[in-house]
């Protein structure tokens, strides 16, 4: 150690070699492929070197090395030897708690609280930030949930991360919590009644008034689809003369593309104008006309079992939940659409000859798709068109079975040229027949893989997972049996 109390200074040893090697190594003879491909490694590299740390922390810990240089706990340790803010230092410590592999008082090794992640931490396939989600999502399953529906949550976390991004570990999380918790037993419908609110402050000497509050899942589910059309890039713009407001549906599309293209007003302000279109213009729901080929109302798709049994949520076209009750109670009504389908979904055949799909297909990709095919995309239904896997101008019919739900910004990813992406249905021999996988391009996955989104069938990932991990012990219960009467035996002789 220096007299600083800092990190000694090290001119040896393979690891800092290595490293500066990289460092002193010329940028400028490497071609762009040599360049994406040495900056996969570096990242890799990262990742292993952080598990590398965490397995260097819990050694500390276990050898009890704050106690003997005097610090009063491992985070102040590691503030102390290694220059750490109390922040960094506090999230190592938290991460090796849920990552690291800890011993017993034998020596061996102990499967962290989460294994999967752990491991896809230490292949270098995922980052402390994904970690950061993931530790985030599993702290707020419920004590009740069972082990083997606990591990497969955490396997299909890990399972995403390897190809998703940090920023949708939350999203992935909220799709397992509502398959694992259908009927809301962390929040039940009295919470949210007694939460509901929607603010409105006092009115400030600009003119401007606050407003702020928690909205219940039926008052989401009705209002994410008039948002979904009205505060849409161009529409109901007060800043823009030409641009269309409640009339959206008789507008000339080069008008409406215009004004989007004009538009510069964030989601926030978009949604303000379209609240104000709406109540200003004295339109009621049943004179609001389509968006995306469907009419504008919420869209309730639910499977049979779930109506039968009164248990689980609905599923609306814009990605949000209602409870089963509640969704009931709004199928009552003339305005909601009910889809209910069975396991497999409705198929819809319809032969058609024209590019545009009907209404009806549509309908049935929302109850089926739920939202973008593209993976790790979790566009609702509500924002995406409807894509022709096999593209209409060179032959392909507007089929069913040639149909799937794209988001705008993914559908324009969708070319021939460089960096384009590529779309196939996957044959009857896969796993999910029938359903769109998508085929990155060379610098995003070089291997190549058509890889399907489950971003919006968490229930799916769950049985298949929950059903491996059931075989997997029943395997291991079996095997018990096989061994105790031969060690009896044994013992008896």
């Amino acid at each position: 150690m220096s007299s600083s109390g800092g990190i000694e200074e090290r001119d040896s040893g393979p690891l800092h070699a290595a490293v500066t090697g990289v460092l002193e190594m010329p940028l400028t003879p490497l071609s762009d492929d040599d360049v994406v491909e040495m900056m996969r490694d570096i990242e890799k590299c990262a990742r292993i070197l952080t598990a590398v740390q965490h397995r260097l922390l819990v050694e500390a810990n276990e050898r009890s090395l704050p106690a003997r240089f005097g610090s009063k706990s491992i985070k102040k340790f590691l503030i102390e030897t290694l220059r750490l803010n109390s922040a960094d230092a506090g999230s190592r410590v938290h991460r090796a708690l849920w990552v690291g592999t800890p011993h017993d008082m034998a020596g061996e090794p102990i499967d962290p609280p989460l294994p999967h992640t752990a491991h896809a931490l230490e292949s270098g396939e995922i980052s402390t930030d994904h970690v950061r989600g993931i530790v985030a999502v599993m702290n707020r399953i419920p004590r009740g949930v069972g082990p083997e529906e606990r591990e497969a949550a955490e396997q299909i976390l890990a399972e995403f991360a390897r190809t998703g991004s940090p920023d949708d570990i939350g999203k992935v999380g909220d799709r397992i919590l509502a398959h694992l918790d259908p009927d809301g037993r962390m929040s039940t419908d009295l919470d949210r009644a007694r939460r509901r609110a929607i603010t409105i402050g006092r009115q400030r000497p600009d003119g401007m008034s606050p407003i702020h509050g928690e909205i219940d899942p039926v008052l989401r589910a009705l209002l994410d689809p008039l948002l979904a059309k009205y505060a849409r890039p161009g529409a109901c713009n007060p800043d823009d003369p030409d641009s269309p407001a409640i009339d959206i549906d008789h507008a000339d599309p080069r008008v409406l593309a215009d004004a989007a293209s004009r538009d510069r007003r964030s989601a926030a302000q978009r949604n303000h104008d379209a609240l104000h279109a709406l109540l200003s213009s004295g339109v009621f729901a049943d004179r609001l006309g389509a968006h995306r080929g469907v009419p504008v109302t919420a869209i309730l798709t639910m499977s049979v079992d779930e109506v039968e049994q009164a248990a689980g949520v609905a599923t609306t076209a814009t990605g949000g939940t209602v409870p089963m009750s509640k969704a009931l109670a709004l199928a009552e009504r003339s305005q909601p659409f009910l889809a209910v389908f069975d396991h497999a979904g409705l198929p819809l055949h319809l032969g058609r000859t024209k590019r545009l799909a009907s209404p009806a297909q549509r309908l049935a990709l929302i109850a089926t798709l739920h939202g973008c095919s593209r993976p790790g995309c979790d566009a609702p239904a509500s924002l995406s068109a409807v894509h022709h896997v096999h593209e209409h101008r060179r032959g392909g019919a507007t089929d069913i079975e040639n149909l799937t739900l794209a988001c705008d910004a993914c559908h324009a990813l969708i070319h021939d040229g460089p960096g384009g992406w590529k779309t196939v249905v996957q044959g009857p021999d896969s796993r999910y027949p029938g359903r769109t996988a998508w085929i990155a391009p060379v610098h995003v996955d070089p291997q190549q893989i058509p890889r399907l989104n489950h971003r919006h069938h968490a229930n799916e990932l769950l049985a298949e997972v929950l059903a491996r991990i059931h075989r997997r012990n029943e395997d291991e219960r079996a095997q018990h049996r096989r061994w105790l009467p031969t060690r009896t035996a044994g013992d008896a002789a």
